[in-house]
């Protein structure tokens, strides 16, 4: 065996002994993935696309490593579709674009080239045809910032700072193709002050438009910061970077269009966070805003397709990993579950993609139990289902219990609060300590149906299609955190089921 073969060998051995190592969720097969944005998501022949930003220890620069999946679920590793070589090192986040003629682009945010006559960063395209394996950079870069993240331009007789990071996917409308442009250097560059001018407080997008792909044009920005009414909308310290913008339709699938469109987006202090609105005359006009992470950023970088059955289809990065977890274990680098997003009853839907189903096995039911505890097969990979009567009394689950230390997550509904929680405060002691609270009011008689997988670290929960939390935990013995039991009244609970899941990554 040569020493090529030892190393992988070594190296597969560490992810298999990995305890926290999910088995269903995307993880990076190797290298440092952090920063790890999903980026460059597309559909395409019956093939789903899905890109992850990683570091390359060989190239010592970021990389887009790339992944394609028939199903949502078992995903084959291809070539990298960015690199670097002498030119840069590399880029950060971007999106991408499938054409009428089957040609697909990837946009990104672009590291100065090593020679600074050349660009000083800027947004960078590239181009692929079938089976887009092999992908080539377009020169010149398509915009050309002033410095890292900005480009200063002349309107009106005065210099004025736009973003020039993160470019969305590219939408094509009336032959015009449009991205956007992310604002966090310029909040920056004013350190996001309380006496910076209000021009550049806030989140915005810039909106860029072009012909051929190859020239474009600034035209304005995207959106107005929303000040809309009463609600949790983005404050003025929050940017807006790691957009996605795509149509969405009435059902989960098979939907027909509702007019309305889904900006996804991060703010890098609050994480990510949506608004929905409609498109108008190369404006978007926001009507509705809502938050995905809570209390911090952990559910991150969002990036969505819309697949031939008319699914918008996202991924994130679950930033709260294990701080050494490459030292460790020789990877970093998880994404949530694919979740599919539909607007229904001037409401935003999400649930997991049913892909998950055909995972399941070893079904189990619980309804009747006179008792809190349910013997599940396998508590460190699981779905299980429960439905709920109306009642005042918190409901909900335990998950990851460890009855020797105590350990556990809760997972249930506060319906006084009207909040879906999810607390971690007693899940391990290298799990956050964070006791996560999304907003949720059920109409009076609406029963409660929660819906939760576990796959060793990842847990996720949603309540009624209409919200979710996604965190990932790290019990202390995870052998021995395999207990799962009722919050609240067994009585109150309608129906309980429970499968197990099977693994889908190769290590």
């Amino acid at each position: 065996m040569n020493l090529l073969n030892i190393t992988t060998y070594r190296h597969r051995n560490l992810l298999m002994n990995d305890p926290y190592r999910p088995g269903y969720h995307f993880a990076a097969p190797g290298d440092y993935a952090y920063p790890g944005d999903p980026n460059g998501a597309f559909f395409a022949d019956g093939v789903y696309h899905l890109m992850y930003l990683y570091y390359n220890h060989d190239t010592n620069a970021y990389h887009w490593g790339h992944q394609v999946s028939r199903d949502l679920l078992h995903w084959q590793q291809r070539p990298d579709a960015l690199t670097s070589d002498d030119y840069d090192k590399g880029c950060y986040s971007g999106g991408a674009f499938l054409d009428e003629d089957g040609t697909a682009y990837l946009t990104f945010w672009k590291f100065p080239a090593r020679d600074p006559a050349v660009d000083l960063s800027g947004i960078g395209m590239a181009c692929s045809r079938p089976p887009y394996d092999h992908w080539e950079r377009m020169n010149p870069i398509a915009i050309n910032a002033t410095r890292w993240g900005i480009l200063d331009v002349e309107i009106d007789g005065k210099t004025v700072q736009l973003g020039c990071a993160d470019p969305s996917n590219i939408w094509k409308a009336d032959g015009m193709y449009y991205m956007q442009l992310g604002n966090l250097c310029v909040l920056n560059e004013y350190r996001r002050r309380e006496d910076a001018p209000d021009f550049y407080r806030g989140n915005w997008t810039e909106l860029f438009r072009s012909r051929d792909l190859k020239t474009w044009e600034f035209v304005h920005r995207f959106y107005d910061r929303p000040h809309i009414g009463e609600g949790d909308w983005p404050d003025a310290s929050e940017d807006d970077m790691c957009p996605s913008f795509l149509p969405l339709y009435d059902a989960p699938i098979d939907g027909k269009p509702t007019g309305k469109w889904l900006q996804l987006f991060i703010s890098h202090n609050k994480g990510c966070q949506y608004m929905v609105g409609t498109l108008e005359n190369e404006k978007f006009l926001p009507e509705v805003h809502g938050r995905m992470t809570w209390r911090d950023k952990s559910f991150f970088a969002p990036e969505a397709l819309v697949d031939d059955r008319g699914r918008q289809i996202m991924w994130t990065w679950l930033v709260d990993n294990i701080h050494d977890d490459l030292q460790r274990f020789g990877w970093s680098g998880v994404f949530s579950f694919p979740r599919v997003l539909w607007w229904q009853d001037d409401c935003l839907h999400m649930a997991p993609a049913q892909e998950l189903e055909q995972l399941q096995h070893h079904h189990q039911c619980f309804t009747g139990t006179k008792t809190p505890d349910l013997p599940v097969k396998n508590g460190e990979s699981v779905r299980i289902k429960t439905l709920w009567k109306p009642t005042e009394a918190a409901c909900g689950l335990k998950v990851r219990c460890d009855g020797k230390n105590g350990e556990h997550t809760a997972l249930y509904y506060d319906r006084a609060a009207g909040k879906l929680v999810m607390d971690t405060s007693a899940s391990g002691a290298e799990t956050k300590k964070i006791c996560e609270e999304a907003p949720l009011t059920l109409a009076d008689g609406e029963e409660l149906a929660l819906d939760v997988f576990i796959d060793h670290s990842v847990i996720e929960v949603y309540a009624n299609d209409r919200q979710a939390i996604c965190r990932r935990v790290y019990p202390t013995e995870p052998a021995a955190a395999m207990g799962v039991s009722l919050i609240g009244d067994p009585a109150a609970a309608l129906q309980i089921d429970a499968w197990e899941i099977a693994p889908t990554n190769q290590f």
